[in-house]
């Protein structure tokens, strides 16, 4: 087990976890690489998409790959939070009670359809995904490291869901879809089907949890200069002036897109961040973060049209 990586040997390992990925998980590469991204980047994920694209054999893929223990939460409205993060049971043998952990308690974990249950229950995440830590009758608990969500949503429009508090929503790293399958990759899940005694499609395991925490150790020592962290800060300021903007992003929002600049450069197997490694993340780094005017909602004004607008406008730095 490395204590850790050159940049080159984990740009290498990365690709490996996607390749290993790829085999059961038809979907684009640039979707896989962005949820690696917030798991080097110390983030979690947020996917929307509607029932049966595959989020859920991506998150369990990705977790077998890495090494890592999964869990897997169905929200449901009638879901408590301690049904999340555990709860005292008493020992009739012992005469006390103890703590029995909640499925929160893995490395990575599977929120499958958040926006389900109620406010209350989704807070409960709250803690756990910004301090690692859970609190259970005045008791804090650490969390296994790494420690990383991978939560889906139904689209809003969709009857029996609760939109995501603000405050929950920023503690995303990234929010992307998977989408619909292309013709070909939708025809490969038919034939897969077309004898349900064969075995789906496995993942190998590539990593182990000491391997990630040292990929993410490695993404530390990416160099970003301060024209490159002007440049982002460029951008995440233009949203709070945006007359399509009634909320921008904030200043987490600006580190988070620090932090996965440096993920998408050791991905790419560079050392150092350029504002063109800016450009290719900040789409799905920012665009949820945002809340949009009325006017704008109104007129069907896309978030990440926004993230697109201020980029053209936004003057490019020339880094040497």
């Amino acid at each position: 087990m490395p204590t850790e990586y050159t940049v080159a040997d984990a740009e290498q390992t990365a690709n490996s976890v996607l390749d290993a990925i790829e085999t059961a998980v038809i979907s684009d590469r640039e979707f896989l690489e962005r949820v690696l991204l917030g798991l080097l980047a110390r983030g979690h994920v947020l996917l929307e998409d509607v029932p049966g694209t595959g989020k859920t054999l991506t998150a369990r893929s990705m977790a077998t790959a890495l090494g890592l223990s999964f869990s897997r939460i169905q929200f449901t409205p009638d879901l408590l939070p301690t049904d999340v993060t555990g709860t005292h049971v008493f020992n009739e043998q012992t005469g006390a009670f103890e703590f029995r952990e909640g499925p929160i308690f893995s490395n990575v974990v599977l929120a499958d359809e958040i926006n389900r249950a109620p406010p209350k229950t989704q807070s409960a995440l709250l803690e756990a995904m910004e301090e690692r830590q859970v609190t259970v009758d005045g008791e804090t608990r650490e969390l296994p490291t790494p420690f990383f969500v991978i939560a889906t949503q139904n689209p809003v429009e969709q009857e029996g869901t609760f939109a995501l508090p603000e405050a929950q929503v920023d503690r995303f790293m990234v929010k992307t879809s998977l989408g619909y399958p292309a013709f070909d990759g939708e025809l490969a899940l038919m034939k897969r089907r077309a004898n349900r005694t064969t075995r789906s499609p496995t993942v190998e395991s590539v990593l182990s949890a000491g391997s990630v925490r040292a990929l993410q150790g490695t993404v530390e020592t990416v160099r970003v200069d301060e024209d490159v962290m002007r440049y982002a800060l460029d951008i995440t300021r233009a949203t709070r002036s945006d007359y399509r903007v009634q909320i921008g992003v904030s200043p987490r929002g600006s580190q988070r897109l620090f932090e996965a600049t440096r993920a998408r450069a050791i991905v790419d197997g560079r050392e150092y961040a350029t504002p063109d490694t800016v450009k290719r993340i900040a789409e799905p780094v920012l665009a949820h973060r945002l809340v949009l005017t009325p006017d704008a909602e109104v007129k069907d004004v896309e978030k990440s049209q926004v993230i697109s607008d201020i980029l053209a406008e936004t003057p490019v730095p020339t880094v040497n």
